[in-house]
C-alpha cells in the first residue's frame, strides 16, 4: 500500500539488500533535506529548458534520483515507475501513459538495483542508462503488439457479433468485453444503462455464442473474454 502522509520526516530508513540484509545505502535523512531535494527534483522534470539532454535518458536520470531521495514512508518503488510512464507522457513521447515498465524492473530486479548501486558507488551512469532505455524498446514492442492483437480481437468480435448477435451490438457492449479481462452483469448494466435482468440476458446470449466464457465465483457470474486473456498472456510471456 502506499503511503499519503507525504514525505518522510523522521530518521531510520536504510535500504537493505533482500538476501544478507545488509544495509547498503542509506537515502537522506533530514526532512528538510528530502523537501529540497524534491524540489529540484521537480524542477529539473518540468523544466525543459535546463537542459538538453533526450527525454528518453532524462527520464532514467529522474527514476534514480527519485530512487536516491526514497522521500516516502513506503511506496518508493511503485512511485518512481509510475513517474516514468508520466513523464514519457509529458514529454510527448507518448499520447497516453501505456508503457509500463515495471514487468521489466521487476525481471530484472537484481541487475535494477545492482545498476542503481553501482552509479552510487563508482557513477557508472552509462550502464543504468543502457538499462533503462533497453525496457523502453522492450516494452514498447511488447505494448505495440498488444495493443494491435486487442484491436485485431476488438474487430473480428464486433463483425461476428453483427452478423451472429445483431440486436446486442453496439459500441459500449463491445468496449466492455474489452474493457478488461472479464465482465460482470453490473459492469453492463453501469456502461449500458440498461436493467440488470437485461444485462443478465446480454451476457448469458454471448456466452452461447461462443464471445466468452460464463464462470460462478461465489454469488457472482463472471463473463470471461478467453481470446483477450490468452493474447495478456502471450504479450506476458514474451516481454
Amino acid at each position: 500500500m502506499i503511503s499519503s502522509d507525504g514525505f518522510r520526516a523522521t530518521p531510520g530508513t536504510a535500504l537493505k539488500n533482500e538476501k544478507s540484509g545488509e544495509i547498503i545505502f542509506v537515502p537522506p535523512q533530514d526532512a528538510n533535506k528530502i523537501v529540497a531535494l524534491m524540489t529540484a527534483l521537480e524542477r529539473f522534470k518540468n523544466d525543459d529548458e535546463m537542459c538538453s539532454l533526450d527525454p528518453l535518458i532524462k527520464m532514467a536520470l529522474i527514476h534514480h534520483q527519485f530512487e536516491n531521495i526514497h522521500p516516502f514512508p513506503d511506496g518508493n518503488g511503485r512511485i518512481g515507475r509510475i513517474l516514468n510512464v508520466l513523464f514519457l507522457t509529458r514529454t510527448g513521447l507518448l499520447d497516453i501513459p501505456v508503457l509500463y515498465l515495471s514487468r521489466h524492473i521487476t525481471r530484472h530486479k537484481s541487475d535494477y538495483y545492482r545498476l542503481l548501486q553501482a552509479v552510487r558507488d563508482d557513477g557508472a551512469w552509462e550502464a543504468w542508462v543502457i538499462f533503462m532505455l533497453d525496457g523502453v524498446a522492450e516494452t514498447a514492442v511488447t505494448t505495440l503488439r498488444l495493443v494491435e492483437g486487442i484491436g485485431d480481437q476488438m474487430r473480428a468480435a464486433k463483425h461476428r457479433m453483427r452478423a451472429e448477435s445483431p440486436k446486442l451490438y453496439s459500441q459500449e457492449m463491445l468496449n466492455n468485453l474489452f474493457r478488461h479481462p472479464y465482465t460482470r452483469i453490473d459492469y453492463v448494466q453501469n456502461d449500458l444503462t440498461v436493467t440488470r435482468q437485461t444485462a443478465a440476458r446480454y451476457l448469458d446470449t454471448l456466452a452461447e455464442h461462443g464471445f466468452v466464457e460464463k464462470h460462478r465465483a461465489g454469488k457472482n457470474n463472471y463473463y470471461v473474454n478467453t481470446n483477450l486473456v490468452r493474447l495478456l498472456m502471450m504479450a506476458s510471456e514474451h516481454d
